[in-house]
């Protein structure tokens, strides 16, 4: 007879409120408010508008640690201990807007893409071959000129050569840039990389609307919903709940006004010198004061006066505790937010101060995101939500944080490269080399070793790739 064991695992789960967090910590600025408009329309708890003698109160406000609470006193609720809270940051000042410059004056969405192409690109061939591709998007956004059709375009009115792979290739890259969806082939494909787009973490409907898009996606246009069920296995309100995540996407991601692309142009964060000092603020100009409602309060007040063994009145007494603890919740999940998205930000400055000062890519130092985790003492996945599709508005242009992240290559003399600054150098010796007799990946290597770069032969490849170059043979026939 075999010995009974007894295991114990332990399991970590997170609550409403730390999920809520984390979904708040992934949108960027431009997304927030429609966020935020979305929980005053939820919760008749929460309001606009700032309570102005208990927001001057310092040491006020409630603690992040409140997240944690399961359930609150109803004392707790009539000592209006909800200040207000101004979603801006501390550092935000309204008078300073007009100094910010001037965002909706965006002509076209195919400039909006210009601007962004340069950081998912490698190379003047995918450069070439992105800017053809976005001259060739339609006003919706949407790519309806086939990939044959562009390779033959640059073939006929340039004499650039390229292939279907080529193209299609840098064609995904474009589809990374902002907003999402842009450079869809049809609409299937534009609500797919809209959902892919946003990180699901447990969301059931998410997931749901994703396997509707990429596995179903015929039934679905053809509102075959009982066939749906069965086929997936669900119920009537979980499909519902998927159905209206993608109802919620853009059909059309390419606009057609320039405050649609407009929008896409309002960075998270804003880094300015001011008397050769970084000055950095977390942009607040989407996010409007948010407070508890003081006359659910007063309900509960009322309600608290009553004789609670009554159905009704304890019915109505765990509504209005809801709905408190839900908008206190929510300021409690923007205020953290804000302070993270802060954090993160001043780091990765200090990391990458002589860029932000100067705006020399060359001044970029090798950075990984576990760096910035440690420096601000938080886990490596809440830095990737705060870097993930956020921007930086800089004296020197506008860029995506992720910009400031790249592995690094040590230097015989002890110095660290970041990966793009020995991108940067590849190509400028390739663009010197002979030629009638280019450099083999093998020669590349030895020309790095002897500038003191120890770098591999396949990594040399794996650089010159990305960086949209050919092999030695083809540049010389080119």
């Amino acid at each position: 007879m075999q010995g009974l064991s007894i295991k114990l695992s332990q399991q970590q789960k997170l609550s409403p409120q730390q999920i809520q967090l984390i979904k708040l910590l992934q949108i960027p600025t431009a997304e927030l408010a429609a966020r935020v408009e979305e929980e005053l329309e939820q919760n008749p708890a929460l309001e606009e508008g700032v309570d102005s003698e208990r927001f001057e109160e310092e040491g006020e406000r409630e603690t992040v640690e409140d997240l944690e609470r399961e359930e609150l006193e109803i004392g707790d609720y009539l000592q209006d201990d909800y200040a207000g809270y101004k979603m801006a940051g501390d550092s935000y000042d309204p008078n300073e807007e007009i100094r910010e410059r001037p965002m909706a004056t965006v002509p076209s969405a195919e400039e909006f893409l210009l601007m962004q192409v340069g950081f998912v690109v490698s190379g003047d061939r995918e450069q070439l071959i992105a800017e053809q591709v976005i001259g060739s998007l339609e006003d919706d956004g949407y790519l309806r000129r086939n990939i044959e059709s562009i390779v033959n375009d640059l073939a006929f009115t340039i004499g650039f050569e390229t292939n279907y792979a080529e193209v299609e290739a840098v064609l995904m890259k474009i589809q990374q840039l902002d907003p999402a969806g842009i450079g869809a082939r049809d609409l299937k494909e534009c609500l797919s990389l809209q959902l892919h787009r946003k990180s699901v973490g447990e969301d059931a409907a998410h997931l749901l609307a994703i396997q509707l898009v990429d596995t179903y996606f015929d039934d679905f246009s053809k509102r075959h919903y009982a066939a749906l069920q069965q086929k997936l296995g669900v119920d009537e309100p979980a499909l519902k709940q998927a159905i209206a995540v993608i109802t919620r996407l853009n059909p059309k991601p390419g606009g057609t006004e320039a405050g649609e692309v407009a929008q896409f142009l309002q960075p998270d964060f804003i880094v300015t010198q001011v008397d050769g000092k970084l000055e950095i603020k977390l942009n607040g100009k989407n996010a409007p004061e948010l407070r508890v409602s003081k006359s659910f309060q007063e309900m509960l007040q009322t309600y608290e006066k009553g004789n609670k063994q009554q159905k009704d009145i304890k019915e109505a007494v765990t509504f209005i505790k809801h709905k408190l603890d839900a908008a206190s919740w929510f300021i409690q999940a923007i205020q953290q937010r804000q302070g993270t998205l802060m954090k993160t930000m001043e780091s990765i400055v200090t990391k990458q101060y002589d860029f932000f000062l100067t705006g020399d890519d060359a001044r970029l130092r090798p950075l990984k995101m576990k760096e910035i985790a440690a420096d601000i003492a938080m886990d490596i996945s809440t830095v990737s939500r705060v870097v993930s599709a956020k921007s930086v508005q800089t004296d020197f242009g506008m860029f995506p944080l992720k910009y400031f992240f790249s592995e690094g290559i040590t230097h015989e003399s002890g110095e660290d490269f970041s990966t793009r600054e020995v991108k940067n150098i590849l190509r400028e010796i390739i663009a010197g080399e002979p030629h009638d007799a280019p450099y083999s990946d093998e020669d590349l290597e030895g020309i790095l070793s002897e500038r003191g770069f120890i770098v591999k032969r396949r990594t040399v490849a794996k650089y010159r790739e990305q960086l949209g170059i050919a092999v030695a043979r083809l540049r010389r026939e080119l």
